[in-house]
């Protein structure tokens, strides 16, 4: 039992230790409550930095780096959503350096523990990730992570993405108040993402706007078709992030488009080519009257053969313009690989802005045809007044020296004015087959070497087994005479007759160009080559048809194996 003293002492000791364990219960919770006094102040800093930012991107980046703060978490991660509602279409990280970006390759897709968010998206929250059953391991290079939280971020009742925290710091779990913090985070994000979207938009349409009264103003300014058209693609270029920009019109007399204008990354390649309009992706817009888009144009088969000229581009959309059964051509835009798809927002902007495309053509067409009118007229005038007035006066005269001949006695005189009015009548021969050419249009001028061209490569293309890739530029049916045309469609034909009969190849490119000074044919294909032993007949009447107009024929093997011929002929300018 012990003494007295003792149990005196043992009473006193028990009330002190029942003080010390409450002034520590009483410590603990208010370190408690100072930690959540400062976990609240960091939520709301957390809150009010993300709403704050109007640029979307950079909006995107806060909030993913306020949840790696407010959770304590070694890395975070943001995946957007994409259209089709299965996929991610961006993925922002913190915590991964840019050479271990590098290192793993392509963003995830929304595979794996990512996609459970996505098919699912509630939160949660995992001890170990390997653990769950859709988990199936990280590529190469991945980082290791163990424990993970995720929730979903709403804008206006849709899941636009997830917020990805993974390995809490200092080797703890992630705790319900960790997923009560993330959860509140990821409503104010939504509601900055939200606001940042409608502040782009808005800023967008303004874009849009400016540039709609630019052209507009261009337009009655009578800028010509080429400027109006050349200023469309440059502005809808810029405002939709594009790296290139394409429009093409339909080629009269065939059913092909040729690419009128190009301006941006690779214009070179694409400039002049001639596409299908019923096998291509600008075509398919074409005939449509719809825009239609594709996630990476550098793979997809609804582009027209021929070299490859996509390369690091990715994702592109085809406008028409014009609509329903006024389709004056199309525009094509691309954006650079890993990009994001064109979206129906910003279509819908595109094809009221093509629009504008189509009044720009329509109104240059119309000031030709007011143009060719004008010279018709000023024609008609001029053989009138010819008919009419310099006729009637050379016939008077002509009449009245050959009355005063007969009153001329001295011979030599009298012959000379009879010679007077023998050229007098050979004058008035010259001025009526004047007004003759001055009265008949030349309609009827036949078919133009370009469509003419067109039709060759088509016709060939059956007995090829493939549709050659044809490209053109300069004024061909303006500076080649068509006595040179003839020529180079005999020798065209030719040089794919012969592709077709030894080469044995899988591609072909047509390219006829003119600087105004010489019209240049060049025909290459990647098969086996000119054979050493051979008839050469085609080949011996193709240059002597280019040296007969004063021209050569070339005919190589290029490194990669094939043959390119290439036949030249000078033209008289302005012909």
């Amino acid at each position: 039992m012990g003494s007295p003293e003792e149990r005196r002492q043992a009473r006193v000791r028990l009330p002190q230790l029942r003080l010390d364990e409450l002034l520590e219960e009483l410590q603990a919770r208010l370190d408690a409550a100072r930690g959540t006094r400062d976990r609240v102040h960091s939520l709301l800093e957390a809150v009010l930095s993300v709403g704050r930012e109007l640029d979307l991107e950079q909006a995107l980046h806060s909030i993913v780096q306020a949840a790696a703060v407010l959770v304590d978490a070694e890395y975070a991660a943001l995946g957007v959503i994409g259209p089709d509602g299965t996929r991610l279409s961006a993925f922002l990280t913190v915590g991964v350096a840019d050479e271990q970006i590098a290192a793993i390759g392509h963003f995830p897709e929304g595979h794996g523990i990512l996609g459970e968010l996505i098919r699912r998206p509630e939160p949660l929250r995992l001890a170990k990730i390997s653990e769950h059953s859709a988990s199936y391991g990280f590529p190469a290079h991945h980082p290791p992570m163990n424990t993970f939280l995720g929730v979903p971020i709403r804008v206006r009742d849709q899941v636009f993405g997830n917020l990805y925290l993974t390995e809490k710091r200092g080797g703890a779990q992630f705790d319900e108040e960790d997923e009560s913090v993330l959860a509140t985070l990821a409503v104010a994000a939504g509601v900055a993402i939200d606001n940042a979207r409608l502040y782009e938009e808005s800023r967008l349409r303004e874009r849009w706007l400016r540039a709609s009264a630019e052209i507009t103003h261009s337009l009655m300014s009578g800028s010509t078709r080429g400027e109006v058209l050349g200023l469309i693609a440059e502005r809808a270029r810029e405002i939709t992030g594009a790296a290139l920009a394409v429009v093409a019109v339909p080629m009269p007399d065939t059913d092909s488009l040729t690419v009128e204008l190009a301006i941006g990354e690779g214009a070179e390649a694409h400039r002049g080519l001639v596409l299908p309009r019923d096998d291509s992706l600008m075509g398919r817009a074409f005939t449509g009257a719809a825009p239609v888009t594709s996630d990476d144009v550098a793979r997809d088969e609804r582009v027209a053969s021929g070299p490859p000229r996509f390369a690091g581009l990715g994702p592109a959309v085809a406008v028409p313009i014009g609509t329903g059964d006024s389709v004056r051509g199309v525009a094509l835009l691309v954006r650079a690989a890993g990009r994001t798809a064109f979206a129906e927002k910003e279509t819908e902007p595109l094809q009221a802005f093509a629009a504008q495309a189509s009044v720009a053509m329509e109104l240059a067409d119309r000031r030709r045809d007011a143009e060719q009118i004008a010279v018709l007229q000023d024609r008609d005038r001029i053989a009138r007044d010819l008919h009419d007035l310099a006729i009637q006066r050379l016939f008077a005269t002509g009449m009245t020296l050959q009355s005063a001949g007969r009153f001329i006695e001295h011979p030599e005189a009298s012959e000379r004015v009879l010679r007077a009015v023998d050229d007098l009548d050979e004058t008035i021969k010259i001025i009526r087959s004047t007004i003759f050419g001055l009265r008949s249009h030349t309609d009827a001028a036949g078919p133009s070497l370009r469509s003419r061209a067109v039709r060759a490569v088509g016709e060939a293309a059956p007995v090829l087994g493939f549709a050659p890739s044809v490209r053109m530029e300069g004024l061909l049916d303006t500076h080649v005479p068509k006595a040179v045309a003839d020529h180079v469609m005999a020798v065209l034909s030719e040089a794919l007759t012969n592709i077709a009969r030894h080469a044995h190849a899988g591609r072909a490119d047509v390219v006829l160009e003119t600087d105004g000074h010489e019209v240049r044919l060049t025909v290459a294909d990647d098969g086996v080559g000119v054979p050493a032993e051979g008839r050469r007949s085609g080949l011996r009447n193709m240059a002597e048809r280019a040296e007969q107009l004063g021209g050569a024929m070339e005919l190589t093997g290029p490194p990669g194996g094939g043959t390119s011929l290439v036949w030249r002929a000078p033209v008289a300018d302005g012909a």
